[in-house]
């Protein structure tokens, strides 16, 4: 009976952590996820529900928390922290700044809620663990968190762009999708008003940049067939 007790409190809270980590959830890819039938999934929802979770139904679609709501910071395993630690480590390669920046907040963030105990392993992790830098070591984009939002929200992003043989132009792109390339950089897949089709642009390459208030209504099915095309074949 405590074993089972303790995977059903377990069960609990990977399901709070779930609902904090996603805007929606269903019964169905819960019960998969902790190899459970559904009406038991259904139970944990109300137990939740229950200790003061406003967790929200939305019909034929699952489970949200209400917006806004914060739950106090889950704990992470020792294992889990040193994990991050390294990944920070990695990060720190990363030529484009705004993305280092966001990501050693985040790490700054997640540090603050460990034990006294793991912060030491992490320290001695973090003096004792050595990623090699990338060919340049240098910053060469400063774009990528905010193309991230742009692609996240639909927003136009204006641009003045240098190619591949220096010809500058200024473009207006609709922003899809971004790719890390094996030559060590960051690249925007975007609909380009200029060229009336999809085009992919290097970071280190756009001069400068504007998100724009505008949005765009993201068509798809044609960049299914375009991502068809050009990366899958």
């Amino acid at each position: 009976m405590q074993d089972k007790n303790i995977k059903r409190i377990s069960r609990l809270t990977a399901i709070l952590t779930q609902l904090q980590s996603k805007r929606i959830v269903t019964a169905t890819s819960l019960a998969e996820m902790y190899e459970v039938n559904v009406r038991t999934i259904y139970r944990d929802i109300k137990v939740l529900e229950a200790s003061g979770i406003p967790i929200i139904t939305e019909e034929g679609k699952g489970y949200a928390i209400l917006d806004g709501y914060r739950i106090p910071p889950v704990m992470f395993t020792e294992r889990e922290a040193l994990a991050l630690v390294t990944a920070n480590q990695i990060i720190a390669t990363q030529k484009d700044s705004s993305f280092r920046k966001e990501f050693g907040n985040a790490i700054g963030k997640i540090k603050s809620v460990l034990k006294n105990y793991d912060k030491v392993k992490t320290e001695i992790l973090e003096t004792n663990l050595y990623v090699g830098k990338n060919p340049e070591e240098e910053t060469n984009s400063h774009s990528l968190m905010d193309i991230q939002m742009a692609i996240a929200t639909n927003k136009v992003i204006g641009i003045e762009y240098k190619n591949e043989s220096q010809s500058i132009s200024a473009r207006l792109l609709e922003p899809y999708l971004l790719y890390y390339s094996n030559h060590d950089n960051w690249v925007i897949c975007a609909w380009c008003t200029l060229r009336n089709d999809f085009r992919s642009f290097r970071l280190d390459r756009i001069i400068k940049y504007a998100i724009l208030d505008k949005t765009f209504t993201p068509n798809k099915r044609l960049f299914n067939h375009y991502i068809k095309e050009n990366f899958l074949n």
